[in-house]
């Protein structure tokens, strides 16, 4: 007799669940958390450690980030090459620090933010860096992403071989990082180059 009576109960929270199944229970809706924009189905969720890198370049950038329409995650990593690995500053801002704010003379740290990655940085055989601020399309440097990462592989741009940044280096990096970079500049303000030469 007890048989009898379990088996109805078992067969009714099955047909129970059976029935929520189809409905989705909520998983993967809108509702949940989860952009399907900004965290594509075959694109994996950061990991642990990715996740600290994109946390760490989104208080790191020292400009104004503007996330609208861009992935949060991918901005967030990009900063993180962009400002604590790769020293993109260092050429691409003219000067790259401020009066009294330069790192190397022992002052402390201050980025030239009215100029930042706007290029103008004359090196010696006359190479200019490039500005890789957004343009008034938001292309970063004019460039769509796959100009982009056809320049950080190759290291040409407009036909030429880059001679001054280390693309050698930067083209061993993943498309992610690649694309990071791109999404990150996307977001900083447009800028001009300032004026000053490397010694």
């Amino acid at each position: 007799m007890p048989l009898f009576r379990t088996r109805p109960r078992a067969l009714a929270g099955f047909l129970f669940l059976a029935t929520l199944v189809p409905l989705g229970v909520g998983c993967g809706s809108s509702d949940s958390g989860s952009d399907p924009a900004t965290h594509p189905q075959d694109v994996p969720l950061p990991t642990d450690a990715e996740r600290e890198r994109i946390e760490k370049g989104l208080t790191v950038a020292p400009v104004a980030i503007n996330l609208t329409g861009l992935d949060r995650d991918l901005v967030g990593l990009g900063s993180y090459i962009v400002n604590a690995q790769g020293g993109c500053n260092d050429c691409h801002t003219n000067p790259p620090y401020t009066t009294g704010g330069d790192p190397f003379k022992g002052q402390p740290t201050q980025i030239n933010t009215a100029s930042y990655l706007a290029g103008g940085m004359v090196f010696p055989g006359g190479v200019t860096s490039t500005n890789i601020t957004p343009d008034t399309m938001g292309m970063p440097a004019g460039l769509t992403v796959d100009e982009f990462l056809g320049v950080l592989r190759t290291g040409k741009a407009d036909g030429n071989l880059l001679q001054v940044m280390p693309w050698p280096i930067y083209s061993n990096m993943s498309e992610r990082d690649m694309r990071a970079i791109y999404e990150y500049l996307r977001s900083i303000p447009h800028a001009e180059p300032g004026s000053s030469t490397m010694p």
